[in-house]
């Protein structure tokens, strides 16, 4: 019996950790120090490294591939992006070599899982607010993704 309340227990302080961790990396704190019934937590964003400033470079306006401006967040006009609601790791399937969750083309519903993020070891499944035509996958499978980063676009229907 006290294998499974050791479990119970591990997995009520991966949540809490969890939950310190989207509170660190939605707030302007660099690092997070919590001290509990005689166990110390720190948490620290990692620091970008520095680099000298490079030449300021002009970008090319966004185009769509019949020619026209895209919109001003890099969309193709009426296209939708499912954001990253957290910081980490990015995977397209359940586990390698599965099937993709959705696929360039295919139908998505809101609601349905597009995804995982691994983050402080934990897997978050990534639903889509959106239901539509799956246009562009943005984010490639076993990637860092930030944030708010676009996962996918889709054509909403």
């Amino acid at each position: 019996m006290p294998d499974a309340v050791d479990r119970t227990d591990e997995a009520e302080l991966l949540a809490l950790i969890d939950r310190f961790e989207g509170l660190l990396m939605r707030s302007e704190v660099s690092e997070l120090e919590v001290e509990a019934g005689g166990t110390m937590l720190r948490l620290a964003k990692p620091s970008a490294p520095t680099a000298a400033p490079a030449a300021p470079i002009e970008a090319p306006s966004p185009m769509r591939a019949d020619g026209a401006a895209a919109s001003q967040d890099g969309l193709q006009s009426g296209l939708r992006a499912v954001l990253a609601p957290l910081t980490g790791i990015f995977y397209t399937s359940p586990s390698p070599g599965a099937a993709s969750y959705v696929r360039e083309g295919g139908q998505v519903s809101a609601g349905q899982v597009i995804g995982l993020i691994e983050a402080m070891k934990l897997f978050n499944e990534i639903k889509s607010d959106v239901t539509g035509t799956v246009r562009r996958i943005a984010a490639e499978s076993g990637a860092l993704v930030k944030q708010k980063q676009p996962l996918i676009e889709v054509d909403p229907t």
